[in-house]
């Protein structure tokens, strides 16, 4: 059997062998996209929260084709990231994690005018992006665009966002229903859902399968491919970017507009439930940027007890917060 037969799997593949594909042309054996399920089970074993998070995952997956041609349909988005209030400061581009943007319940938006959207709730990949650009997780603008030229028929009245809860049974029957409850009300034909980190992944995928069971066609559109296929949904639009970059690359609108295009035509064309069609844009030359991401491999011991205080700080924080968002009752919007 020659050395270089295609089912001989990445593993097994030495350094020197790696380096001599690369001298043929082949990409480097981590350059794939990143197991997100495995680094996120690894990482926090290693952080000492026991049991591994049990992620949702389904046989069947819900599927709507488009009812009507693309060109004259409403459109809406949703997302993960959360709503700056008015008064409430932005964080500079570097910032950490920040437990004190997350929210707890559905909210929606005017689709006309440009919100202020922030990410830094969420676990997105800080080594490698920022979240500075917001049209790099929310496509509201670039989707606009695509309605001006009649691409779409409409944009939906209000964009909505969705919280990223753990619970799936909290997601099932609570935040999803109401996504759902709230693009029927605007009647809504398709939605674009963009994920940011790994647990909202799985958050949107539940929902674009109430969507799609609820006669509403959807692409996710994201950047953890393992965890979207592994829940099961009709279409996802993979871009092999860091997490946070679901709508294209930063401050490249033509990065964006190809990626929305992508998701249009997926919208349009898939042909059955399952389909994923992955973007052909690169983040960068090098993909060593795929090693870092909750890689306890690459953590020192003193990196990993740090991380597990400032991640039990992180979540007395959110604790508090939601007992707040409790005795707070959501209004309408």
């Amino acid at each position: 059997m020659s050395r270089l037969h295609p089912s001989l799997p990445p593993h097994r593949l030495s350094p020197a062998h790696d380096t001599a594909l690369a001298g043929i042309g082949c990409a480097p054996a981590h350059d794939a996209p990143i197991a997100y399920l495995q680094r996120v089970r690894s990482y926090y074993q290693a952080l000492g929260y026991g049991a591994p998070y049990e992620w949702a995952h389904f046989a069947e997956v819900p599927f709507q084709p488009l009812r009507k041609p693309l060109s004259v349909c409403r459109v809406a988005v949703v997302t993960t990231a959360a709503l700056r209030q008015p008064g409430q400061a932005a964080p500079p581009p570097d910032a950490a994690y920040d437990a004190r943007s997350k929210f707890f319940s559905v909210y929606s938006g005017d689709s006309v005018s440009d919100p202020v959207l922030g990410i830094h709730h969420v676990a997105i990949d800080r080594d490698h992006t920022t979240g500075a650009d917001s049209g790099s997780f929310f496509p509201l603008a670039a989707l606009r665009e695509a309605a001006a030229v009649g691409r779409v028929g409409a944009v939906a009245p209000r964009f909505h966002g969705m919280p990223t809860q753990r619970s799936q049974r909290i997601t099932l029957y609570t935040d999803a229903p109401e996504i759902v409850a709230r693009c029927r009300a605007d009647a809504v034909d398709a939605a674009l859902l963009v994920p940011n980190c790994p647990v909202c992944h799985q958050s949107l995928a539940l929902a674009a399968r109430l969507l799609e069971a609820a006669g509403i066609a959807t692409v996710v559109m994201g950047c953890a491919k393992d965890i979207v296929e592994w829940v099961g949904v009709p279409r996802l639009l993979f871009s092999d970017f860091p997490l946070g970059n679901g709508a294209g690359r930063p401050h490249d609108p033509a990065s964006q507009r190809l990626t929305l295009d992508l998701a249009l035509q997926l919208l349009a064309f898939a042909p059955a439930p399952r389909t994923t069609v992955q973007s052909p844009l690169r983040w960068s030359a090098s993909a060593d940027w795929k090693l870092d991401y909750c890689n306890v491999e690459r953590l020192t011991r003193e990196e990993i007890d740090r991380r597990r205080v400032e991640f039990d700080a992180a979540k007395a924080q959110a604790r508090q917060l939601r007992q707040q968002a409790a005795l707070v009752q959501p209004g309408s919007s």
